[in-house]
Formats: C-alpha cells, sequence, structure tokens
C-alpha cells in the first residue's frame, strides 16, 4: 500500500518543479542526494531555484519561514492538523504576501498546505540547508573537548583540520564541550570519526586488562 502514496508524493513534487521552471528545462541535480519526502520536495525546490538563479533568496526565506513557523499564534494556525486546508492556505498567502516572499517559496509552501503536508515543512527546509551547504562547498565539522580549548589551540586545530581539505571546500567548524570524555577529543569531519577521548582509551585499556587477567 505504500507504493501509491510515493507515487503521489512524486507526482506533487514534479508539478511543482514543473510549475516554477520552464516545461522544456532539464532538472538541476544537487550536489548532494538527500532520501524521503523532505528530500523529494528540497531536491525539487533546488532545481527551480537554480534555473531562475535564486538560490541564496530561496535559502533566506526558508529560514525565515522557519522563524514564523516557531512563533505560537502562526503555529497554531498553519500546523494544526484539525484546521481545514483552505484555512491554513490563507493564513499562508497572508503570510507569504507580508514578506514578499517569491513565487518560489510561496509556491512550495501552498503546495504543502494544499497536500496536506505542512508538518514536513521543518525536515524541508533541513534538507536545503543541508543541499545548499554542500552547494557552497562547506564541510561539516564538530570537535567535542572535556573542556574549552584556548585561542591558539583552537588557531592550530583549524589549520590542521583546513589541510584535510581540497582547495575549493571550506570548513564549517562546531566545538562543543563534554566533561565526560574526560579528556582529548572527538572529530568529525565530513563522513569521517575519530576518537581520541580519554574516555575510549580507557575504555580500550579496560577491556585489555579484563582479557589479560
Amino acid at each position: 500500500m505504500a507504493a501509491p502514496a510515493v507515487s503521489g508524493v512524486s507526482r506533487q513534487v514534479r508539478c511543482f518543479s514543473t510549475s516554477v521552471v520552464r516545461p522544456f528545462a532539464k532538472l538541476v541535480r544537487p550536489p548532494v542526494q538527500i532520501y524521503g519526502i523532505e528530500g523529494r520536495y528540497a531536491t525539487a525546490l533546488y532545481s527551480a531555484a537554480s534555473k531562475q538563479n535564486k538560490l541564496e533568496q530561496v535559502e533566506k526565506e526558508l529560514l525565515r519561514v522557519a522563524q514564523l513557523l516557531k512563533e505560537p499564534k502562526m503555529a497554531v494556525s498553519i500546523m494544526n492538523p484539525h484546521i481545514k486546508r483552505s484555512i491554513k492556505v490563507k493564513s499562508l498567502n497572508d503570510m507569504t504576501a507580508k514578506e514578499k516572499f517569491s513565487p518560489l517559496t510561496t509556491n512550495l509552501m501552498n503546495l504543502l498546505a494544499e497536500n496536506g503536508r505542512l508538518n514536513n515543512t521543518p525536515g524541508i527546509i533541513s534538507a536545503f540547508s543541508t543541499i545548499m551547504s554542500v552547494h557552497r562547498g562547506e564541510v561539516p565539522c564538530s570537535v567535542t573537548t572535556a573542556s574549552p580549548l584556548d585561542e591558539a589551540t583552537l588557531s592550530e586545530l583549524k589549520t590542521v583540520l583546513q589541510s584535510f581539505l581540497s582547495k575549493n571546500q571550506i570548513l564549517k567548524l562546531e566545538v562543543k564541550t563534554d566533561p565526560s570524555i574526560m579528556g582529548g577529543m572527538i572529530i568529525r569531519i565530513g563522513e569521517k570519526y575519530v576518537d581520541m577521548s580519554a574516555k575510549t582509551k580507557i575504555q580500550k585499556l579496560s577491556r585489555v586488562m579484563r582479557e589479560v587477567f
């Protein structure tokens, strides 16, 4: 029974894409593939916005939508599943008109409302942000340490991490602290993961000691 639903989503996404792009234009493939309903909508939006050279504008508008949907009054009138779709569409039209969103963003929000998929909006925005991050050549990297790093150590760490990237890639670094790792650091860069924490080293030592004794 799942196949018809997926097929329906595919038709909706194709309709959205062709409604904002010339019918004869080819689909612009995103730099990264994201699966699921959110990925389908985000991919169609990326293709449409790319054709119109409005990727950055749409990205900013979607971030604004995310902010608006967090407002209690807006969340109640739009995200509540018990409110009629016609009322949601009107609320969205009022919002997009007030914010002066582009037809791309406006059409997306209206389509989600008409198809009862407004609850997927946060996921679609997140998926589009991921696509745009890869589009800009950003490489996400998180570093977790037991205590905050001083400026000199942080600067040296950035230099080392940047050396693993290609010329056109941009390091997007997030530094976090977690006292439970006891020391050392845990690094996740792109799809790579390195655990150099004292906690992990102690756990490994403990396993070895149990095997010996």
